[in-house]
């Protein structure tokens, strides 16, 4: 027993030694190439300092930044262990001849002032940008890195056109988009007028409430250096199973009941799409101008991967010259959120294997950055196509000039059924032309206290309440509340790629009720792989500058947000799309009342009812690739 002790402990100690050394070693070469400045407080035009690290390489010539501003934790120690992450991202940049500088938003750990989630002032990256281009060692050009919530800010900020703002890579940057085109996300708040239900848990880890502990004002550079040893200001929560903390009602009270810090959520939630405050923060809105070259990288399985690629056409569209518009360039990956560089030889999202998804990322990105803050004559813009995308299936990364592809057309399958559409066992259809010989209505009961389970799809930060990306949704498909559609087989295999587009005639008992669509590729032997998923709250149909609710059993068309995806269809494969009114805890449920949803704790079931014929022809319009 003595000896497997002494055993274990001596490799407690060769592995304490090597994430040891491990440490050592990358600060070291960094010291070897460059110098350190930590917890430099970044004045602000207010008066108020950001907390910032600064790395810069020892070379004589000028050199261009890199620049990543974030929400995050970056401090160096944590938990009294020196932390190498953004010390390996530093070195990435250094030995390629640039400035790396990491920044705290206002309000976040040792950075000054008060933080308030997609409402930080845009002026805070502006006068960041103009404090770094007047170093003695900047070459006044300046690139912008990041993914999440470190990229979510690039997009207001290069509406204010800086003149060092040189380059742009946001990463799943849903969380700064506000509106663009059809799509009202609001930074990821909204999708068709449903609540996307990742912010209150994300704020539960994240947010710093007003009873935090604050450095006292005046604290010198060495002071915080010193003390930033001991207080990371990165305290860890107490675990919460959001399976069940979601299910809360009201929403409102939805942080409250887990203790969490409920600022800003209580602010946020009794938002309505269209309200006044969300054009008032750091949301990138399509009315602003858009100034910087910008490569953009976007997951299939993020939260926003349609809205996203939309913003990417917009820019190309309508950038504010030739430049801009120019040099604008897209990743789609078959990841999760901010998954690209986990892909492997064997990716697999959910349960469904895409095969070697990999690219390689730092080739990309900086050689986009040498082209830009360096004036490279390099070979980025023969080399790179403007865009690569992963088409799932195939498991193959394909390029094109355009989203979608110029060879993409679009081809309406109608839904069918003679009324009894309910579950996988139904008879529910997809077809290329209307039945007129149904019963042309299928109907289901949603009930918000037993709604449909969220399986799969594309999510962030929702704890353990929903895993993201593939699964076999045969199970889910047995419920009587989801309405299933299947195409006939492929005789040969097709490419479906770009946007999808989808309508819904409704008539229903209740003032107010939800559609959901989930989009899924049927194997030959059953297993039924999600690929895309929206919803629309039926009271947004008309807009998201009012509300129309429904009269009793009359029919409404309801048009939902659009989709967007890359896939294979196999011979012997089949297209299906589900069809029902819940997705949570991926959305909030509707309660069905017809009020704010939000303040309420009594619900409503709804009988539902999807109408498809000659008058009401329910369809989903699928981008097919020509050969």
């Amino acid at each position: 027993m003595n000896t497997y002790k002494n055993y274990l402990a001596l490799i407690i100690f060769i592995f304490s030694t090597k994430i040891t050394l491990a440490q050592n070693s990358i600060k070291e070469k960094i010291l070897e190439i460059a110098t350190i400045e930590e917890k430099v407080m970044m004045p602000m035009r207010d008066g108020i300092r950001l907390a910032t690290d600064i790395y810069i390489p020892k070379i004589e010539k000028k050199v261009p930044i890199i620049f990543s501003r974030t929400p995050y934790n970056f401090n160096s120690w944590v938990d009294g262990k020196e932390q190498t992450r953004t010390m390996e991202r530093a070195y990435e940049a250094l030995k390629r001849g640039y400035a790396y500088v990491v920044q705290n938003e206002r309000g976040r750990y040792f950075s000054e002032g008060e933080w308030d989630i997609l409402g930080v002032p845009l002026t805070d990256g502006f006068d960041a940008f103009s404090w770094l281009e007047g170093k003695e060692w900047s070459n006044g050009k300046i690139g912008t890195l990041g993914c999440s919530s470190t990229a979510e800010w690039q997009m207001a900020v290069a509406a204010l056109d800086h003149p060092s703002h040189a380059a742009m890579v946001p990463q799943g940057f849903g969380a700064g988009v506000g509106v663009v085109g059809s799509y009202y996300e609001q930074g990821n708040w909204y999708r068709g007028g449903a609540e996307q239900l990742l912010f209150p848990s994300w704020l539960y880890g994240v947010e710093h409430d007003k009873f935090k502990p604050r450095i006292p004002s005046g604290a010198t550079q060495e002071d915080l250096i010193r003390i930033s040893r001991f207080y990371d200001l990165g305290p860890e929560n107490p675990p919460v199973d959001w399976a069940e903390a979601f299910k809360h009602l009201p929403l409102k009270d939805l942080l409250k009941n887990v203790n969490g810090k409920k600022e800003i959520f209580d602010r946020m939630i009794s938002r309505k799409p269209n309200d006044s405050q969300w054009f008032d923060g750091g949301l990138y809105h399509d009315n602003m101008s858009f100034g910087v070259p910008s490569f953009w990288f976007v997951s299939w399985y993020d939260v926003s991967v349609a809205p996203n690629i939309a913003l990417f056409n917009h820019v190309r569209k309508n950038g504010k010259n030739d430049f801009v518009r120019e040099n604008q360039y897209l990743v789609i990956a078959p990841t999760l959120h901010c998954g690209f560089t986990r892909a492997t030889k064997n990716t697999i999202v959910g349960e469904r294997s895409m095969g070697d998804a990999r690219l390689d990322y730092d080739k990309l990105i900086y050689g986009w950055f040498d082209f830009l803050l360096k004036n490279e004559a390099n070979d980025f813009k023969e080399k790179t196509p403007r865009v690569q995308y992963f088409t799932m299936g195939i498991n193959s990364w394909q390029t094109s000039e355009n989203w979608p592809p110029k060879n993409t057309f679009l081809k309406t399958f109608y839904l069918n059924s003679n009324g009894k559409a309910n579950s996988r066992f139904g008879d529910g259809k997809l077809t290329s032309s209307i039945d007129r010989n149904g019963i042309q209505v299928d109907s289901f009961y949603y009930d918000p206290m037993d709604p449909v389970v969220s399986y799969g799809g594309g999510v962030c930060c929702t704890g353990n309440a929903v895993q993201g990306g593939s699964f076999d949704q045969r199970k889910m498909e047995e419920r009587e509340d989801i309405l299933v559609y299947t195409s006939d087989v492929f005789k040969k295999g097709i490419e479906m790629t770009g946007f999808i587009e989808s309508t819904l005639y409704i008539s229903s008992d209740v003032k107010d009720t939800d559609l959901t669509i989930k989009i899924i590729d049927v194997y030959p032997d059953g297993t039924a792989y999600n690929l895309e998923e929206t919803i629309q709250r039926v009271r947004y149909r008309e807009g998201y500058d009012k509300e129309v609710f429904m009269d009793k059993d009359k029919v409404y068309k309801v048009d939902l947000t659009p989709m967007a995806t890359s896939n294979y269809f196999k011979k012997g494969h089949r297209i299906r799309i589900e069809v029902s009114s819940s997705n949570f805890p991926r959305f909030s449920r509707n309660l069905n009342t017809g009020g704010d949803n939000y303040d309420e704790t009594k619900s409503i079931i709804a009988l539902n009812k999807i109408h498809h014929s000659k008058r009401y022809p329910s369809n989903i319009k699928l981008p097919f690739i020509s050969k």
